[in-house]
């Protein structure tokens, strides 16, 4: 199955009026199989991974504790449409709970809280300690949205419909965005799971993060299996939609994927974009498989 992977996935990526990068990893075997994969890409959300990383780094070297009490006050923070983002009162949170906000539900306002603990280059030094070159944060998840509203104008999110408009926007541009491949975001996903992103401890509590988030409709839609666990971090901006994340087979087998794609349509609501996401990575793993 491996000799006509490329075609197939690059297939289910033009029905669904999308390119395409992919990269597949099996994590026990080093197996790898790729679209494209070394191709700089925007991370948007994604990126929240490399922070979690940063943040476990950091707490098993003493730096800080997880348990430490954040305040969140209200009206003072990065926007967004779930967790803290969209709460209206003064909260009070640990960092744990932050970083479980963060990766279940992708929230804005508990990642950049999380960034002022930890720090851009805390971040970038991570990635880069795991030789990870491609792999860069530029500014905080506030300061993405931020830019896309100064790009879009006056007009405001009704302009989002102007392919013009998505053609200028900073935040789509890996070269002054937070970026990544998609075969460095599997690299990363497997020294998460090998326990060498941090230790054993911290990778236990990542990985299990990872397994909590709460959407099904991209990388898990691949894998409808009540004996097949998938844990990953969706990324979202204008016509952008991603996933990096680990699918666990009930024999042992783990394999790391990450999926990005671009769609000319603006719609914010695109079912089929979404789905071919787990549609290709259940062809890559399905390969690697197969052997």
């Amino acid at each position: 199955m491996r000799t006509d992977f490329r075609e197939r996935v690059r297939a289910a990526f033009t029905d669904a009026g999308v390119t395409g990068r992919l990269h597949a990893l099996d994590i026990d075997s080093g197996a790898q199989l790729d679209v494209e994969a070394d191709e700089l890409v925007c991370t948007a959300s994604v990126h929240k991974l490399p922070l979690l990383v940063a943040l476990h780094e950091r707490a098993a070297a003493g730096a800080l504790d997880l348990t430490e009490q954040v305040d969140c006050p209200q009206g003072d923070r990065t926007a967004g449409p779930t967790g803290l983002a969209a709460m209206l009162d003064a909260a009070r949170l640990s960092l744990r709970d932050l970083a479980y906000l963060m990766m279940a539900v992708s929230d804005n306002a508990a990642a950049d809280l999380l960034l002022d603990r930890v720090g851009l280059d805390a971040v970038n030094r991570t990635t880069a300690r795991l030789g990870l070159d491609a792999t860069y944060a530029v500014h905080t998840f506030g300061a993405t949205m931020a830019s896309i509203k100064e790009d879009v104008g006056p007009a405001g999110a009704r302009a989002l419909a102007d392919p013009h408009v998505i053609g200028r926007l900073r935040a789509l541009d890996p070269a002054r965005s937070n970026r990544s491949t998609p075969r460095e975001l599997t690299r990363l996903l497997g020294a998460i799971w090998r326990d060498e992103a941090c230790t054993a401890e911290h990778g236990a509590a990542m990985r299990r993060l990872m397994g909590l988030q709460v959407w099904p409709h991209r990388l898990a839609s691949g894998f409808p299996f009540d004996d097949v666990h998938v844990a990953g971090k969706t990324g979202s901006l204008p016509t952008l939609r991603a996933e990096a994340g680990v699918v666990e087979y009930p024999d042992g087998g783990r394999y790391a994927v990450a999926v990005f794609t671009r769609t000319a349509q603006t719609a914010a609501t695109l079912p089929a974009a979404d789905a071919v996401i787990g549609t290709a990575a259940r062809i890559a793993v399905d390969a690697l498989r197969a052997g």
